[in-house]
């Protein structure tokens, strides 16, 4: 795992702002942004003044919990609005207009910030006037085109516009790896400086979560499963882990496996299949599981399977390291850098090779004990006080090169 921590470390007193529109359903986009706060919290008052400006009450806890300095917005909602509206028109054209008609953006800019940050995609990134730090989580849009979600005709008109204007219009860019960095390269034409590599890092709520009297009683767990944390997106690829799931209990009729997401989109679709392919007694819908919850089902879980079709890199392979539960994870764009040696791999469009690797690691204790302690140590390479240097020394770059 690439370490991305030498390089500047002063900030040489600006004002960085930090723009927190998004709320707690965005899943790893708030996550990401809860790394943010608390790398920015860690910055000294003595090297720069850091402003978060928000408009989810959500957050509140967060901002008491790292002492950061959190100013409420007015315009918050109307705001967001017009920038998406405005989203689809050429940069200069949307930031001029914005300055003129988007409440927000005249909110945010009389905080007088020298550079604002912006974790979660938001359209408002280049339409602010000063400098800006964009976030580019993944460019799915483009590599994986055949699921609705993400290449639809429309949605991918208004990601590529987002995307580009991401890409091309703010101070620098954030990425989740160097997969990640290669993706905008190679979509837009960004230049290799203007990219910096930040990584995603495990929850800090997973080793702070105190595990409630009640857990084992809500949740029924059975004794021995897999565990899969997502929502029921078809890129997700629920489908074919269920019958993988089926074949693999032809010769380990035991194997269960426990989904955890709100009921939602393919939800009915799987279920169906579930007990069409008689499987609905061994496989767990357990809805939305909290924050504080998850901790408990990575100990409990024989591992983690994601079988999905998006990257670059995703979340629930950190949870589960931290945790101590192997990981099974298909092998597409940047998870075997995420991940090493502490997995195994499988291309998600096989049900047999996501089937081969249930079996391996039902069956084998020895296997289990290795891809937990590698999965521990690739765990300690990374963790949140590396995110909070490396994104120091990434604003320190960017003041500098805007000063």
């Amino acid at each position: 795992m690439t370490t991305y921590l030498s390089g500047r470390d002063t900030l040489r007193r600006k004002r960085i702002g930090f723009y927190l529109g998004v709320g707690r359903h965005a899943g790893g986009m708030f996550q990401y942004a809860q790394s943010v706060v608390h790398a920015l919290s860690s910055i000294d008052g003595s090297e720069a003044d850091v402003i978060v400006a928000y408009g989810d009450e959500a957050w509140r806890p967060q901002f008491d919990a790292n002492a950061v300095k959190a100013v409420p917005l007015r315009h918050w909602k109307r705001g967001e609005l017009l920038a998406k509206i405005f989203m689809v028109l050429p940069g200069s054209i949307a930031r001029t207009l914005a300055g003129w008609i988007n409440p927000l953006v005249r909110e945010l800019s009389s905080l007088q910030c020298d550079l604002w940050i912006f974790p979660a995609q938001d359209a408002l990134t280049w339409q602010v006037n000063e400098p800006s730090v964009a976030t580019i989580h993944d460019l799915m849009h483009r590599y994986e085109r055949s699921f609705p979600e993400a290449g639809s005709w429309l949605r991918f008109q208004l990601r590529e516009s987002r995307f580009r204007n991401l890409a091309n219009q703010s101070a620098a860019v954030l990425v989740d790896s160097d997969m990640g960095r290669h993706h905008v390269m190679e979509s837009y034409g960004t230049r290799e400086d203007h990219i910096h590599p930040l990584p995603y890092v495990a929850p800090s709520y997973l080793t702070g979560s105190v595990e409630t009297a009640d857990f084992a009683e809500r949740y029924r767990l059975p004794e021995k499963f897999y565990f899969y944390p997502a929502q029921f997106w078809p890129h997700k690829n629920h489908v074919r882990l269920i019958r993988a799931l089926a074949s693999a209990r032809t010769i380990h009729p035991d194997m269960e496996l426990v989904l955890a997401g709100s009921k939602t989109r393919e939800y009915d679709t799987l279920k169906t299949i579930a007990g069409e392919l008689g499987l609905s007694q061994a496989i767990h819908f357990v809805g939305y599981v909290p924050d504080s919850d998850l901790a408990g089902f990575y100990h409990r879980a024989r591992g983690l399977v994601m079988p999905t079709f998006f990257g670059p890199t995703n979340i629930p392979p950190l949870e589960a390291m931290a945790c101590g539960c192997p990981v099974l994870i298909s092998d597409k764009y940047g998870m075997p850098e995420q991940c090493g040696d502490a997995a195994l791999y499988f291309a998600p469009q096989s049900i047999e090779e996501i089937q081969g690797a249930m079996n391996r690691l039902w069956e084998d204790e020895d296997l289990r004990s290795s891809l937990i302690k590698k999965g521990l140590e690739r765990a300690s390479l990374w963790k949140q006080e590396d995110f909070d240097r490396r994104l120091k020394v990434i604003l320190g770059r960017v003041l500098d090169q805007i000063a």
